[in-house]
């Protein structure tokens, strides 16, 4: 396990689908976020947690194809459905591999990058939770997104359209810690809920995404 998760962070960072892309993507929008909607300070503030939170998320989405492409590609991944190594087991490295090349610089980033917007002080904790909490449940959804359209020919969209909607609870309630941390409101609701999908969508979609890589392996 630790050297295919050893691997798969090298691919990632060689194929440049790793740091830098995801890190760069989420700086543009932050810095375009203010020419568009104005220099008000105020309103920045107030809209900061969830433009944070949106950049993240498709930060994260553009790496996805990346995940199992290559593997495909160079016939790796029938060996690993071969390898002593569960399916399961497999999927969920990957998912892992994904979070550390982009998830985790974009928790890093993030506090960072709120100080373009204004967030307001007391929102930074609360953004560097949320998003802690919330990218691996787009790490891990990602994944089942590249397992279902795995060997498609240009499948990045149709897999984009087919994850973009199990995001928004994730990005709903991740932006909601934030936001009611900036305003110094109580945020156990939305930060449980956002802890329950998390640790709900590790525990169950490598399931889900072995089952769909071994019917695409046939």
């Amino acid at each position: 396990m630790i050297a295919l998760l050893r691997r798969d962070l090298a691919l990632a960072i060689r194929a440049g689908g790793g740091f830098g892309l995801g890190l760069a993507f989420f700086l543009i929008v932050t810095v375009l976020v203010p020419f568009g909607v104005g220099a008000d300070t105020a309103l920045l503030g107030r809209i900061a947690p969830g433009i944070l939170w949106v950049g993240s998320l498709l930060a994260c989405l553009l790496s996805l194809d990346r995940i199992l492409a290559l593997d495909w590609e160079d016939g790796s991944l029938d060996l690993l459905a071969t390898a002593p190594l569960p399916m399961e087991g497999v999927v969920s490295i990957k998912a892992f591999a994904h979070w550390i090349t982009t998830g985790l610089p974009l928790v890093a980033a993030a506090p960072m990058l709120g100080v373009l917007l204004n967030l307001p002080g007391p929102g930074y904790v609360w953004l560097f939770v949320s998003l802690a909490l919330g990218t691996p449940a787009l790490s891990v959804i990602g994944t089942f997104g590249a397992a279902l359209t795995v060997g498609l020919k240009r499948g990045g969209l149709l897999m984009s359209l087919l994850v973009l909607p199990l995001y928004v609870p994730t990005l709903i309630f991740g932006a909601e810690v934030a936001r009611r941390g900036a305003e110094g409101s109580a945020v156990q609701t939305p930060l449980l809920m956002l802890a329950g999908i998390s640790f709900g969508v590790t525990a169950l979609l490598p399931f889900a995404s072995a089952a769909v890589l071994r019917i695409n392996l046939r």
